[in-house]
Parts: structure tokens; C-alpha cells; sequence
């Protein structure tokens, strides 16, 4: 009786069954993922950084405010302005814009303006009359115009107009003065304070400064619809 015991196979050394090859690794590509990560984490932090700048540029600009004049209704050209007229509105610092600082509102009471002013839009120097088209000693007039009495969407603040008197209209008067049938027409110099808007009639109203001597008269013809205004050469203007 045989009483030996197998044993199991041993693995062969040299030229028996191989062992799969395993990869061989580098260390230049252990290196790659980190580097990555590294450029992706700097990347994002100047973002941030980038986008935290931009913040505060628009923080400092948006509180870099100056309060400036601005109008609370309508004031046509030639019309004094009052308190009443203006607002006070706060804009951003612009070097582009001029408008005119809130501490002066008080010394812009009782200018006039030469222009249309709109609600809503900032006052400038160059929309207030300089001077020199109304003086103490003139006289203010209302002309109510027909259609045809005055040019139409010409007229405007400070220019310089004659008040042409027309004979009366109708029967009235004729014959009363033959000998001045061909005498030339009464002229007034005036100068224009403002021009209403016109009606569906065509009308509009004048305001116009002319001297002391004048006023009554003119008023006069005025109210009897005796009157045309003819606008002179604004390059005759003083």
C-alpha cells in the first residue's frame, strides 16, 4: 500500500505560464492632475476677485451723487421762474452734463427763461435769459393774434418785433380821417417776453416789452384786435 501524498503543482520558474505584464507608470503623469486642478482653483479665484472689483466700481460710482435743478411743471420762454418750478433731483457726477447745482435755486427765482423749459429735465445756464432783454423800465403788453397777424412758429423769447397799429376794422372810423388815408401805419418797437400755444383758432398770445410811452396805446389797439407783429432781423438785436 502506497502511503505517499500528492502535492499540488508548484508554479514554474522561467519558461513555464508568464505573469501579465502590469502598466508602467511615469511620474510625469502622476504630475498632470494636480497641475490641472491648480490652474482651474487659480482661475476661479480671479473671477471672484475680478467680479468683487467690478462691485465695488459700481458701489463708489452709484454714491458719487451730486443734487442738481431739475423743473416740476411746464414754463414757457419769457416766464419768470419760481420756486414752485423747480425740483431737486440727485444724478450721478457726469463732466458731460452741466446742469445747475440745487444750492443755487434761490438766485434763480425771478429769471426768465429763454427757452421752453419741459417737466422733468434738468436746468442749464443756457436755458435762462442773460439779461439785457427786459429792463425796469419797460412796460408789458398782451396781444391776442389772429391768424395771419404774426408769424407763425417764428416768434421767441427776447426777439425784437414791431407792433404795426391796423386801421379799425368795419365801418367804423371810415371817412372819420381822410386826409391820413395814405399815411403810413403807427409802428411800435417791442421786444418778446413769450408766446402762448396757439388755439384751434389759430390765435396766440404775445407778451411783449415795450416803453413806458407805448404801453397804453398798444394796449389799446390791442384790445381792439388793431394789431400785427412783424419780427425784425435777430442780427439787429442789441
Amino acid at each position: 500500500m502506497d502511503t505517499r501524498t500528492s502535492l499540488p503543482p508548484q508554479p514554474q520558474l522561467g519558461g513555464g505560464q508568464r505573469q501579465p505584464d502590469l502598466p508602467i507608470s511615469s511620474g510625469a503623469r502622476k504630475s498632470v492632475a494636480p497641475r490641472s486642478k491648480l490652474v482651474k482653483a487659480l482661475a476661479g479665484v480671479l473671477v471672484m476677485v475680478l467680479g468683487l472689483l467690478i462691485v465695488i466700481m459700481a458701489v463708489n460710482r452709484a454714491g458719487d451723487r451730486v443734487p442738481v435743478l431739475a423743473l416740476a411743471k411746464d414754463v414757457q420762454a419769457g416766464e419768470e421762474i419760481e420756486a414752485s418750478d423747480l425740483v431737486v433731483a440727485s444724478i450721478a457726477k457726469d463732466p458731460v452734463l452741466s446742469p445747475i447745482p440745487a444750492s443755487e435755486r434761490s438766485a434763480l427765482e425771478g429769471q426768465r427763461a429763454a427757452v421752453d423749459l419741459r417737466k422733468g429735465s434738468l436746468l442749464t445756464r443756457s436755458q435762462l435769459q442773460t439779461g439785457g432783454c427786459l429792463g425796469d423800465d419797460r412796460q408789458i403788453v398782451g396781444i391776442e393774434l389772429k391768424r395771419g397777424m404774426a408769424p407763425r412758429d417764428v416768434l421767441r423769447a427776447c426777439d425784437a418785433v414791431l407792433a404795426v397799429v391796423l386801421p379799425p376794422q368795419g365801418g367804423a372810423g371810415q371817412g372819420a380821417k381822410q386826409d391820413d388815408a395814405g399815411a403810413p401805419p403807427v409802428q411800435i418797437e417791442a421786444t418778446v417776453l413769450s408766446v402762448g400755444s396757439t388755439d384751434a383758432s389759430g390765435a396766440v398770445v404775445v407778451n411783449v416789452a415795450v416803453a413806458e410811452t407805448d404801453g397804453p396805446l398798444l394796449a389799446t389797439k390791442a384790445a381792439a384786435k388793431q394789431v400785427a407783429l412783424i419780427r425784425q432781423p435777430r442780427g439787429s438785436e442789441q
